[in-house]
C-alpha cells in the first residue's frame, strides 16, 4: 500500500524455501517459499496491516500524513531475508544508474520484522548503515544487543538474557537441579542456551546433557538428539528451540515416545498453538509474552472475503490452503505501469509513449487482419490529378497494411505507383542514403508515406543535408499534425505537405492541466520524470528522496527516546540497548474436560522488580506430566551408578566446578579448587603444582646456579690476589670485579625461579635478572672497546686511549644501565607481575598449575 511514508514489513510466512539445483549455464530462478503458511506470522503480518490502519484513520495520531506498507515473506531464511533488506533499502530500479548518487528511491522509513534472530541479524546488518529503523516482535537472541554491530535494531520482546535468567531461577524455584538441554542450532538457540548455562551454573544446577540441531539437517541428526532424551536419566528438560526446530524434534519423539517428561520450554515454542497436537507434553511449563486484548484486531482478522484476498498472493494461498478450494480471480498483469493512480474502479490506458518498441514475436498460426480503409488519401490524390505517386512506409503493421489498403484502392482509380520503399527499424546511414538516392531520381513528384514521426525523422534529417526540394509529400494521420516536425529545419522539404487529421476540439482546461504536470518521486512517476530529463536535459534529484536517509535517521533518534503509557496501562520504552521492560507470563499446558491441551497462565516474571519479588507462581494451578498436582520430586531419582557428571563453565573460564550427587534426587556443586573423588560423594581439595626444589628440574638448575657461583668466585679470588700486578691493572681491574659481581648476580637470579610463588619472588625474579644481564653486557661492552683502542697502534688511537679513561668507562656503564633500571621500576610500580592458578591444567589433570602474569 502506497503513503507518505513507508513501512516495510519482514515476516516468516513460510518456513522453508525450494531448494533450487545450479546448473552454472543458466539463469538461476527467483527464491521462492516451500511448505504450507505459518498461520501465526500470516497473524503478525495482519496485525501490523491493523496497526498502520488504525493510524491513517486516526485524526490524532499523524494527522495529515498517510502510511504505507511492504510486507514480505522471508521463508525464514537467510538467503530470503538478504533480498528483501536490500529491497527496503533501495529498491530495485528498472535502469541501471550509472550516477555517482543513489536516489534510494524505494527506500522505506522503518522495517517490522523479522521473527527469527538470525535472518533478523541478516537484515540489521544491511539496513544499520542506511540508519533505517528495525523493530523487531519477537527476535530475542542476546547478540542483538550489541549497539557496535545493531546500531538501529529494536525489540518490542524482552532478550534472551533476560529469559535464560528467568528460567533458571524457574527450575531452581522447583527444586531441580539435575536437567538435559537442547537447542536450536541457531543464532537464537546457541547464544540463549549459553545464557541460561551460564545462569544455571550460579544457581546451582546441573546438565547431563546439551544438545543442539536444525530442522535441515539430515534425520539420523534428529534421531540422535530424540535418542539422548529418551536414554537420559534427566527427567526435566529444557528447550530453548523455534517453533519449526521442535515442531520435528516432538514429531520424532512422538514416533517413539519417551518416558515422561517435563518440558520447560522458551517463549518461541511454548505459546505457539500449533504445537497443542503434541499430547505428551502436556504439563509442559515456560515463558510466553504477557497477553493483551487489542480492541478491534480480532474482528479486522476475521474479516476477510474473497476480494480481499484476492488482492494479496499470500491471504490467497492461505485461503485456498485453509477452505481446500481454488479462487478463480483475474490476476493483475505483472507489466509496469507508465502512469497510475489508485480507485475503486481503475481504467487502463494505452499510448505510444515510446518510439522503439522491441521486436514482437509472431506466432505465424493466424493471418492478421487488414486494417479498414475508406480511401481518404486516395480520393485526395485522385481529386488532384495525381496518378503518379511513390509510396513510403516502414516495417510495422500500420505501414504496412495502410500501404497495402491505399495501393489497392489507387489503382482501382487508374491511378500507378512508381516505387515503394521501406524505412527498416533503426536504419543505418547507407540505408538512409539509399532511400533519398531512390527518392531524388524518381520521375515521380507525389510521395504517400505511411509512418510515425519517429519513424521518419533521421530520413528528414538526410533529405534537409542534401537540401531535397520539390516533392509533394502526402501524410498519413499518425504523422500529419506532428509538432516534432514542424522545426524550421523542416520547412523546404515539407511545406506544402497535405493529409488527414481528426477534427480539433478545445477541451476546458486540459491546457493548464497539461502545463501543471511536474517530476515526482512517487511511483507511477516514471515516465514524467523520464520526458522532464529528455526535454529540458538535465538529472532529477528529488530533494524528498535524497533526504530520506537524512528522514530515517531522524526517525531512529525519536524512537531512542519513545517513553509513553498505552491504552492498557503499559509503559512503552527502549532502554540504551532497544528493548524493552522484561516482562513474562508463565504459562502451563493443561488438558481441560475434553482432553484438549489449552494454554493457562500460572505466574509471571517481573525482570524489573526486587530480587525475591521477580518470580510469582500460583502453585495451586499448576499441573505437571502425567497430570500431578504437585512439583514430582520422584520423577527426578536417579540411580547413583547412572549419574554422569560434567564440567559447567562461564565466561571466566573456570573450570573448577564440578557436580557431585548428594543422596539419590539431586546433586552439588563443590567449592573453587576443589573437585569430587573417585566415588563422587565428596569434594577433595586441590593438588597445588610448581617447580620445587625436590624436583629433578629443580635440582639440575640448583646444580648448574652453584657451579656457576663457585667458578665466578674462583676467578674474582685469583684477580683480587693479583691485582697488583701489570696485567690486572692493565685489564681495569674495577669493571672486571663489577663483570664478576654481575655475573654471579646472573647465576643467583635463577633461584627464585625455583618454589612456590609468592608476590615478592613474582616482582624480584624478572627485575633482578633484567638489571644484572644488562650490568653484565654494558661491562664487556667497555671491556671491548678499550681492547679495540690498545691494539691499534697509531697516535690517533693513543690519544683516544687517553680520552677514554676511567671515568668515561663508568660513564658508559652507568649511561647503559640506567634505563633498565627505569624501565624495570615503572613496571613494578605500574604494572607488576602476580601469581595466579591455572585453572585449565586444573581441569585436564586435576591439579591447580601456579603461573605468573
Amino acid at each position: 500500500m502506497d503513503g507518505d511514508y513507508v513501512i516495510g514489513g519482514v515476516f516468516s510466512i513460510h518456513s522453508n524455501m525450494h531448494t533450487a539445483k545450479h546448473n552454472y549455464t543458466t539463469m538461476p530462478e527467483p527464491l521462492s517459499c516451500a511448505g504450507s503458511i505459518n498461520p501465526r506470522e500470516l497473524r503478525f503480518s495482519r496485525a501490523m496491516v491493523f496497526a498502520i490502519e488504525q493510524i491513517n484513520n486516526s485524526t490524532e495520531l499523524l494527522p495529515g500524513i498517510k502510511l504505507g506498507y511492504e510486507i514480505y515473506d522471508s521463508c525464514a531464511s537467510v538467503s530470503v531475508a538478504v533480498h528483501v533488506a536490500f529491497q527496503l533499502s533501495g529498491g530495485l530500479d528498472p535502469v541501471f544508474n550509472t550516477g555517482d548518487k543513489c536516489l534510494q528511491s524505494g527506500m522505506v522509513m522503518a522495517v517490522v520484522g523479522e521473527s527469527g534472530s538470525t535472518p533478523s541479524i541478516s537484515v540489521s546488518r544491511i539496513i544499520g548503515p542506511f540508519n533505517i529503523p528495525q523493530v523487531s516482535y519477537f527476535a530475542t537472541c542476546a547478540c542483538l544487543s550489541d549497539k557496535q554491530q545493531y546500531p538501529s535494531f529494536f525489540r518490542t520482546i524482552p532478550s534472551d538474557q533476560f529469559q535464560a535468567d528467568a528460567l533458571a531461577k524457574l527450575v531452581k524455584h522447583f527444586g531441580w537441579t539435575w536437567i538435559g538441554a537442547v537447542r536450536s542450532d541457531s543464532d537464537y538457540g546457541n547464544n540463549g542456551m549459553a545464557s541460561f548455562l551460564h545462569a544455571a551454573r550460579k544457581e546451582g544446577i546441573c546438565v547431563e546433557y546439551s544438545e543442539s540441531f536444525f530442522r535441515t539437517h539430515p534425520r539420523s541428526r534428529i534421531q540422535r538428539v530424540a535418542d539422548v532424551i529418551r536414554r537420559s536419566t534427566a527427567k526435566v528438560v529444557v528447550a530453548f528451540i523455534s517453533p519449526g526446530d521442535m515442531t520435528i524434534l516432538l514429531e520424532e519423539l512422538s514416533i517413539k515416545p519417551s518416558p515422561p517428561r517435563q518440558w520447560i520450554g522458551s517463549e518461541s515454542w511454548v505459546t505457539d498453538r500449533d504445537m497443542l497436537r503434541f499430547s505428551f507434553c502436556a504439563g509442559a511449563i515456560g515463558f510466553g509474552i504477557e497477553k493483551s486484548v487489542i480492541p478491534g484486531l480480532r474482528d479486522f482478522l476475521l474479516d476477510l472475503s474473497p476480494s480481499k484476498v484476492a488482492e494479496s498472493p499470500l491471504l490467497t494461498m492461505f485461503w485456498e490452503e485453509a477452505f481446500n478450494c481454488r479462487l478463480c480471480v483475474k490476476l493483475a498483469d505483472s507489466e509496469p505501469l507508465a502512469l497510475q493512480s489508485g480507485g475503486d474502479v481503475v481504467i487502463g490506458g494505452l499510448f505510444p509513449l515510446h518510439i522503439v518498441a522491441p521486436k514482437p514475436q509472431n506466432s505465424y498460426h493466424s493471418k492478421p487482419q487488414l486494417t479498414p480503409c475508406k480511401g481518404g488519401l486516395v480520393q485526395l490524390v485522385t481529386f488532384l490529378s495525381w496518378l503518379w505517386v511513390g509510396t513510403i512506409g516502414t516495417t510495422d503493421d500500420y505501414s504496412q497494411y495502410g500501404i497495402q489498403a491505399f495501393s489497392s484502392q489507387f489503382k482501382k482509380q487508374g491511378g500507378c505507383v512508381a516505387f515503394h520503399l521501406i524505412i527498416p527499424k533503426s536504419p543505418s546511414v547507407t540505408e538512409l542514403q539509399d532511400i533519398a538516392n531512390k527518392l531524388q531520381s524518381s520521375t515521380a513528384q507525389v510521395v504517400v508515406v505511411f509512418a510515425t514521426e519517429g519513424q521518419l525523422l533521421d530520413l528528414f534529417l538526410e533529405l534537409a543535408e542534401r537540401n531535397v526540394t520539390g516533392i509533394q509529400w502526402v501524410a498519413s494521420e499518425a504523422w500529419v499534425t506532428a509538432s516534432l516536425l514542424t522545426s524550421p529545419h523542416f520547412h523546404p522539404i515539407l511545406e506544402g505537405t497535405l493529409g488527414f487529421s481528426f477534427p480539433g476540439v478545445m477541451i476546458p482546461d486540459l491546457e493548464e492541466f497539461l502545463l501543471n504536470v511536474r517530476p515526482s518521486p512517487k511511483p507511477g512517476h516514471e515516465f514524467v520524470n523520464m520526458f522532464w530529463e529528455d526535454l529540458f536535459g538535465c538529472r532529477l534529484e528529488f530533494r524528498g528522496e535524497g533526504s530520506k536517509e537524512r528522514e530515517a535517521d531522524t526517525l531512529l533518534q525519536h524512537l531512542k527516546k519513545v517513553n509513553f503509557t498505552n491504552q492498557f496501562e503499559e509503559k512503552v520504552y527502549f532502554d540504551s540497548n532497544g528493548e524493552p521492560v522484561p516482562l513474562y507470563d508463565i504459562i502451563n499446558w493443561q488438558k481441560d474436560s475434553k482432553g484438549k491441551i489449552r494454554f493457562v497462565k500460572v505466574g509471571s516474571y517481573d525482570g524489573s522488580a526486587l530480587l525475591r519479588q521477580q518470580l510469582q507462581i500460583d502453585h495451586s494451578t499448576i499441573v505437571w506430566t502425567e497430570g500431578q498436582a504437585q512439583v514430582g520430586h520422584t520423577s527426578l531419582k536417579m540411580s547413583l551408578p547412572d549419574i554422569q557428571f560434567q564440567v559447567l563453565p562461564d565466561d571466566s573460564n573456570d573450570f573448577s566446578t564440578f557436580c557431585i550427587s548428594i543422596g539419590s534426587t539431586e546433586c552439588t556443586k563443590c567449592p573453587e579448587y576443589h573437585w569430587p573423588d573417585k566415588e563422587k560423594v565428596k569434594c577433595v581439595a586441590g593438588i597445588e603444582e610448581f617447580l620445587s626444589f625436590h624436583d629433578a628440574m629443580g635440582i639440575i638448575l640448583v646444580a648448574l646456579t652453584l657451579l656457576g657461583v663457585v667458578l665466578t668466585t674462583i676467578v674474582t679470588v685469583v684477580f683480587h690476589r693479583f691485582r697488583t700486578t701489570p696485567i690486572v691493572k692493565a685489564n681495569n681491574s674495577e669493571i672486571s670485579f663489577l663483570l664478576l659481581l654481575s655475573l654471579k648476580l646472573c647465576f643467583l637470579c635463577s633461584l627464585v625461579f625455583i618454589g612456590q610463588p609468592s608476590v615478592w619472588t613474582c616482582r624480584l625474579r624478572q627485575a633482578t635478572f633484567a638489571i644484572s644481564f644488562v650490568l653484565c653486557l654494558s661491562c664487556l661492552l667497555v671491556k671491548t672497546i678499550v681492547v679495540l683502542l690498545a691494539f691499534r697502534a697509531n697516535e690517533h688511537a693513543s690519544r683516544a686511549l687517553k680520552l677514554f679513561g676511567p671515568c668515561q668507562q663508568r660513564s658508559l656503564i652507568i649511561c647503559t644501565i640506567a634505563p633498565q633500571v627505569c624501565l624495570c621500576a615503572g613496571w613494578l610500580l605500574g604494572a607488576p607481575s602476580f601469581p595466579f592458578k591455572n585453572p585449565n591444567y586444573q581441569a585436564s589433570t586435576g591439579k591447580k598449575h601456579n603461573l605468573f602474569n
